[in-house]
């Protein structure tokens, strides 16, 4: 292969904000507690930097070893000032992202790259870690650049939105750069993968051929990876465990305990597992997906060591917006988990599945009135005797007793009509967020969740 060219380190910055619209095509913050960001023409770098500085490590040594794979690595790099000097200069002379991933020396056949279009160009491997929001201008940056025979892999941890409903980041790749791509997920911290301490991850391919390809270019002893043809899962998973891991965060500044924070993680799997089963395009989710690096690892990473539950317990100890706490904490970096909340409450809006809760319950209310006045009309015998009246109307409210509660009950009786797509604690995630809700209603979601009905 000519080349292994890794689109990473960089952020496009094109236009300027109109309130909460992000440059490109992400979204940048909402109303209420996460505050309107019209300053940042584009968030921090310092996880997806890290991120791409740390599987650098590991490509630039990789390829040094497997004859089928160029030497060298283009790593397209945002051009930025650290002490005087260039970044990408400091990069191709010291050989370490000093500003980012600190203390990590990179293989002096990783090459730092400002120009995105010259670190593309020819290649026949791209590794795309960048953040979800400017993946739709930075792939038509590259349009023309790039063969339609190179491969594509994204480690990009989040799902975008449109009027078509759930749009997956490797779609967006694909569709935009005709190119085939495969996805990267797992418990993988980048400071600890940098740091060469074992973990797992899993590749999602369509084409097993190319996960293998893939798997041989970022495979080492500390770095073990898993390959499944359910790539979509896989993508989901990455995407979807930052807003559980907010959840997680909430409960921790609530000092709600170990128990309550496992409850968190084990609903905050059920939802993920069902919005992957509601928007798969061939309905093929396979369960046990879940159980790899993708999956519950994962999840239990974020929801113990992640930068979104950190900041999230932040949020209810100090009162302060997730804005605040972003410069605070992450030096003005945006969490994913607010963002990703927000995209899915879009969806499932989309899909009328936000406020079902309610609409079932008055369904279930109708149903029992239609079942009393049909067992009214139809089972009454037509000449009743007092004793049969008496034992009739005994009945009648013995059946009532069973219907009344649960008619008056602010919960769904969901063991009558029980519907599909139920995401309470997602849902609560994104309230508490952005719509001001108080912190308590994650206990509330988990108190009447649907798994529990």
């Amino acid at each position: 292969m000519r080349g292994v060219q890794s689109v990473w380190q960089a952020f496009l910055q094109h236009g300027a904000h109109n309130g909460t619209r992000c440059s490109g095509h992400g979204r940048c913050a909402g109303t209420g507690r996460v505050r309107k960001n019209t300053h940042s023409k584009w968030p921090r770098r310092e996880l997806w930097d890290q991120m791409g500085s740390a599987i650098a490590r590991i490509i630039g040594t990789n390829v040094q070893k497997v004859p089928k794979f160029a030497p060298t690595v283009n790593m397209w790099v945002y051009e930025e000032t650290v002490n005087g000097k260039k970044l990408t200069d400091i990069i191709n002379t010291d050989h370490e992202n000093v500003k980012y991933l600190p203390g990590y020396k990179l293989p002096h056949n990783v090459v730092a790259i400002p120009s995105l279009k010259d670190a593309a160009k020819d290649a026949d491997v791209l590794v795309f870690v960048v953040p979800h929001q400017f993946i739709r201008k930075l792939c038509d940056e590259m349009v023309g650049t790039v063969s339609r025979r190179a491969l594509g892999i994204t480690l990009i941890k989040g799902i975008d939105e449109g009027p078509e409903g759930l749009k997956l980041i490797s779609d967006i790749i694909r569709e935009k750069m005709g190119i085939d791509v495969s996805v990267l997920m797992g418990a993988n911290i980048a400071n600890e993968v940098a740091a060469e301490k074992f973990c797992e991850t899993t590749i999602g391919s369509r084409n097993k051929e190319n996960g293998l390809l893939f798997k041989e270019l970022l495979q080492t002893p500390n770095f073990r990876i898993a390959v499944v043809d359910d790539a979509d899962t896989v993508e989901l998973c990455g995407a979807l465990k930052n807003i559980v891991a907010v959840g997680a965060g909430f409960c921790d500044g609530l000092n709600c305990g170990d128990n309550t924070k496992a409850a968190v993680i084990r609903l905050g799997l059920m939802e993920m597992i069902a919005f992957a089963k509601l928007f798969s395009k061939d309905g093929s989710v396979s369960s046990a997906t879940f159980l790899e690096s993708c999956g519950v690892a994962d999840l239990i990473t974020t929801c113990y060591g992640g930068r979104n539950r950190k900041v999230a317990e932040a949020f209810v100890k100090t009162g302060k917006t997730i804005e605040e706490l972003e410069k605070e904490m992450l030096n003005g970096q945006k969490l994913q988990g607010p963002q990703t909340s927000a995209e899915v409450y879009r969806i499932l809006k989309q899909k009328d599945m936000v406020d079902k809760i309610q609409t079932e319950r008055s369904r279930v209310s109708l149903c029992v009135l239609v079942l009393f006045v049909w067992r009214w009309f139809t089972l009454r015998p037509p000449k009743p005797t007092i004793k049969h009246e008496l034992s009739w109307k005994a009945a009648e409210w013995n059946t009532l007793s069973l219907f009344v509660p649960s008619l008056l009950s602010s919960q769904p009786f969901d063991s009558l009509c029980p519907t599909e797509g139920r995401f309470p604690l997602f849902t609560a995630v994104h309230r508490i967020c952005y719509e001001e809700k108080p912190v308590q209603e994650v206990i509330s979601c988990l108190q009447s969740h649907p798994e529990h009905m």
